[in-house]
C-alpha cells in the first residue's frame, strides 16, 4: 500500500474539517495523518492529509475533495519536490542509571529535553516521519510512557506555492 500526501487550501471556517474527514469516513478510507493550520491568508487554512491506498483511491478522494465548496486548491506533494516535517513529544522512563544512555541517543537524533523529573524525561524531536519512526524504535527499550505526534506537514521546495499549482484533478 502506497502513502500519498495531499495538501489542500480550504476555507478557514468552522465545519470544514468535519466535512473533509467525513468524506473519507463515508467511503471507508483511513486517514493516516491529518494536520490543519492557519496560512499567510487569514481566509484560508492548509490541510495536509496522508492517505494510504492505491492510485484509484487517491484519484477518488481528490475528485471528491475537489467537489467540496470549501476546498479551494488540491495538490499531491511530491517526495522529491517537497519538504516534510513532523513533531514528536515522547515521555520516557529515565531512572538515573539509564539517563546518560538516553541523553546520548537524544544527541544523535538532535532531540531536545523539554521536561525532566526524577523518573522520566520528555523529549521533543522534529524531522521527516522516517527519522521519528527510527527514533521511536531506538528508545522503545527504555520504556515509552506517553507519545504524541503532530502528523505530517509538507510544503513544496523552491519558489512554487500551492496557490500557483495546477489542481491535481486536472492532471488525472
Amino acid at each position: 500500500m502506497e502513502k500519498y500526501t495531499i495538501t489542500a487550501l480550504v476555507a478557514n471556517k468552522s465545519g470544514v474539517l468535519t466535512r473533509v474527514s467525513g468524506l473519507f469516513a463515508r467511503r471507508g478510507f483511513n486517514i493516516e495523518s491529518l494536520c490543519v493550520c492557519a496560512t499567510e491568508n487569514k481566509d484560508l487554512s492548509r490541510m495536509t492529509i496522508v492517505l494510504g491506498g492505491d492510485e484509484y483511491i487517491l484519484a477518488q478522494m481528490t475528485k471528491q475533495l475537489d467537489k467540496l465548496i470549501d476546498v479551494k486548491k488540491i495538490a499531491l506533494a511530491d517526495e522529491k519536490l517537497s519538504v516534510y516535517r513532523e513533531l514528536l513529544l515522547v515521555k520516557i522512563s529515565a531512572p538515573a542509571e539509564k539517563r546518560s544512555e538516553i541523553l546520548e541517543i537524544k544527541e544523535i537524533y538532535k532531540a531536545k529535553v523539554v521536561d525532566l523529573s526524577p523518573g522520566s524525561l520528555v523529549l521533543e524531536i522534529t524531522g521527516e516521519p522516517s527519522k521519528l519512526n527510527a527514533f521511536v524504535k531506538v528508545i522503545e527499550p527504555y520504556g515509552i510512557l506517553e507519545l504524541a505526534r503532530t502528523g505530517t506537514i509538507a510544503l513544496s521546495r523552491g519558489e512554487s506555492c500551492l496557490n500557483d499549482l495546477v489542481d491535481y484533478n486536472e492532471s488525472i
